[in-house]
């Protein structure tokens, strides 16, 4: 079992960046493959990136493609979620967490351990 603790969420303008970052304790890290989803109010939780463990293989949702960038640094046990270009409906809690098998990327049903959510709000 690994343990995830999100942060660099915060308050930012239209147009602007965030980084976030997921780091995780154990010795395993690197062989997890990681995903980031995100929960708005009233909604559900959505899938926005993930990357593999061993060669990086990245996967996106249609919504952040070409803004959104997912990137991880196994030396640090941490994985990152370059967001630019932000637009008010990128406002939500945003989740990382390990996930299982190499099927389906996209379906949170594969996904099992999580953090505790940090949480990014885009002004208008």
């Amino acid at each position: 079992q690994v343990q995830l603790v999100e942060s660099g969420g915060g308050l930012v303008q239209a147009g602007g960046s965030l980084r976030l970052s997921c780091a995780a304790s154990g010795r395993t890290f690197s062989r997890y493959h990681m995903g980031w989803f995100r929960q708005a109010p009233g909604k559900e939780r959505e899938f926005v990136a993930a990357i593999s463990w061993s060669i990086g293989t990245t996967y996106y949702a249609d919504s952040v493609k070409g803004r959104f960038t997912i990137s991880r640094d196994n030396a640090k046990n941490t994985v990152y979620l370059q967001m630019n270009s932000l637009k008010p409906e990128d406002t939500a809690v945003y989740y990382c967490a390990t996930k299982i098998g190499v099927s389906n990327w996209y379906s949170i049903s594969n996904y099992d351990s999580w953090g505790q959510g940090t949480q990014v709000t885009v002004s208008s």
